[in-house]
């Protein structure tokens, strides 16, 4: 593990859970970080640990890592887990800038190993439906999709990293909301063609609310917010219309509209099976599945919000895609 703060310790529970994996190295530069995830799972109180995360990739006793470290560190610790030759599962986003993205997509063309995104909506049964059903042709094109995601992200992430370009490259639209563009985009097979964004960054240094007005390649239209400083908690709401009907995810709850109108909430009993990332993870190390977020979606989601973050800071001038 690369770093053990709260969401890597997210990723030490569901690893615990499956048989055969083993956690073997720790590395934080923050000990207390660290003496909280030993206190969480006494099964890692002896957990061999290190400051320095080449120290744990030079370690014949670890042949994977899960990097949770902030964001604009992904890119070289990523090419570095390369270089010692570990499976790898980074967290989101892969990187920050649209020119790291292709120089590790470069690099991963040949590389031997499993590299995944924790992009965890990938592995879950509502997605995976949406993205079956879009792809199969049976609802026609998509012609419009609309996206909301809102927390109190800009009171939750205060005086931390999250809110500092050097540490997190951005704000919310590269945080908690990378994931709610990444799975648009995923789930639909669109491809951008064009976006105008405005952006507030509410009195600190990073995006934290944002508008995007987006028109994609196939002729398709849609809009995306995201609102960070807000007072009703965590709300979500995507909407995706297609030429013969449409899909409404609603805080987790997935409702199906056919051509004639008919609704269908979806249950367990209509949905593929959901995995958590870390079992996909370990399943594609063995040969069980692939990876449920390869690298191409991260080149796309950063892609996007480099393009909006172009935008926002002429005005929401119209960003054409390259």
């Amino acid at each position: 593990m690369i770093a053990t703060g709260g969401m890597a310790r997210h990723h030490i529970g569901q690893l615990l859970r499956i048989p055969g994996v083993e956690i073997t190295a720790l590395c934080d530069t923050d000990p207390e970080q660290l003496d909280r995830a030993r206190r969480q799972f006494p099964e890692i109180a002896q957990t061999w640990s290190t400051p320095d995360y080449k120290a744990l990739l030079a370690s014949d006793d670890v042949d994977a890592v899960i990097i949770v470290t902030p964001h604009t560190q992904h890119f070289d610790q990523v090419n570095d887990a390369m270089d010692a030759g570990k499976h790898i599962l980074c967290e989101k986003p892969m990187v920050c800038s649209v020119e790291h993205a292709h120089r590790l997509l470069e690099r991963l063309r040949t590389y031997p190993k499993v590299f995944g995104i924790a992009y965890q909506r990938h592995a879950m049964g509502q997605f995976k439906y949406i993205r079956d059903t879009i792809a199969s042709g049976a609802f026609g094109e998509v012609t419009f999709l609309s996206a909301l995601q809102c927390q109190g992200w800009k009171k939750a992430v205060a005086n931390t990293w999250r809110q500092t370009m050097e540490h997190s490259g951005g704000g919310q639209l590269n945080d908690s909301g990378s994931h709610l563009v990444d799975i648009l985009l995923y789930i639909t097979g669109l491809t951008v063609e064009q976006v105008a964004a405005y952006i507030d960054h509410r009195g600190t240094p990073v995006d934290i609310d944002s508008a995007l007005a987006i028109r994609f390649t196939n002729g398709a239209q849609g809009n995306i917010s995201v609102v960070g400083d807000s007072v009703v908690g965590w709300h979500e709401d995507i909407s995706i219309w297609c030429e013969k009907g449409a899909f409404l995810y609603r805080n987790g709850q997935l409702t199906v509209v056919d051509e004639h109108g008919n609704r269908t909430t979806m249950d367990g009993n209509h949905l593929p099976p959901t995995q958590n990332i870390d079992e996909n993870f370990i399943g594609a190390i063995r040969g069980e599945n692939d990876p449920a977020a390869p690298p191409l979606c991260g080149l796309r989601t950063i892609e996007l919000t480099e393009a909006a973050w172009r935008s926002g800071a002429q005005g929401g001038v119209p960003v054409r895609m390259n």
